[in-house]
């Protein structure tokens, strides 16, 4: 190959490059709408994590607070222990995969929570069982699509639909979840029933730095018709990369804790 021929190879290489470069810059500033909870989800669990929460449960003419200590390694284990009241004090949640049982210290009695419960209340608040626990994951069990962008608290988001699969184990009809365009925070949530009609929206708030992450460190529940009702989530403490056993989340483990 002559030297004229090598020059004319080497621009047409160049601009090739020029040319492809802008479209995997649109690809990576355009994330699918299935990356974005990813990112959202793995930002506000991590590989494990411990964390310390006080809860109020509000009502019109009464309030309640609970503390407790969470503990959980990816999607499929979860365990919580109440420290207060007293008169609750010592009770657990565990989560293994698709199942969840309850422990009660005060009657030595191991409860195995059927998946027809995971939509009753948790501890008499505005969460369910699943909530708590976790026990669909809204990235595997639904599909995603992005329906529009807009600014919610100062930030821009990308507004997410998310529909479950049509044999996932969940609870829920629909989500629609608004997470941040630049830090992938996700800052409000609206869940549905089968029929599509509301039942709960999620503010997710007062953003602080933990550790080597940014998040939303309370969480607000509100029943869409249930007048001056509210749940309140905060995290008084959380660590993440916890190094934590799969035998940590047994169900002989959960008993024998103080």
């Amino acid at each position: 190959m002559n030297t004229q021929k090598k020059n004319n190879r080497r621009k047409t290489l160049l601009l090739f490059s020029l040319a492809i470069l802008p479209i995997f810059a649109v690809q990576a500033q355009n994330p699918t709408a299935k990356e974005i909870v990813e990112k959202a989800d793995n930002l506000l669990r991590g590989k494990s994590s411990y964390a310390e929460m006080e809860m109020q449960i509000i009502r019109p003419s009464w309030s309640r607070t609970l503390r407790f200590n969470a503990w959980a390694k990816g999607d499929d284990y979860s365990l919580i222990y109440i420290t207060y009241p007293q008169r609750e004090k010592g009770q657990r949640f565990l989560k293994r995969g698709r199942e969840m049982w309850n422990y009660v210290p005060a009657i030595d009695r191991m409860i195995k929570i059927p998946p027809s419960m995971m939509m009753q209340s948790w501890m008499g608040s505005d969460l369910t069982n699943d909530d708590l626990v976790n026990a669909a994951s809204i990235v595997k069990d639904y599909d995603h699509k992005i329906l529009r962008k807009e600014t919610l608290r100062d930030r821009e988001c990308y507004v997410i639909e998310m529909i479950p699969h049509e044999e996932a184990p969940v609870v829920w009809g629909k989500v629609i979840s608004w997470i941040s365009t630049t830090d992938f925070l996700n800052l409000r949530n609206e869940y549905y029933d089968e029929a599509y009609e509301l039942v709960n929206e999620e503010i997710l708030d007062e953003i602080e730095d933990v550790g080597d992450r940014t998040i939303p460190t309370r969480y607000t529940v509100i029943p869409a018709n249930e007048e001056g009702h509210q749940t309140i989530m905060k995290f008084e403490k959380i660590d993440f990369g916890e190094d934590m056993e799969e035998r940590f989340f047994s169900i002989q483990n959960m008993k024998q804790m103080r």
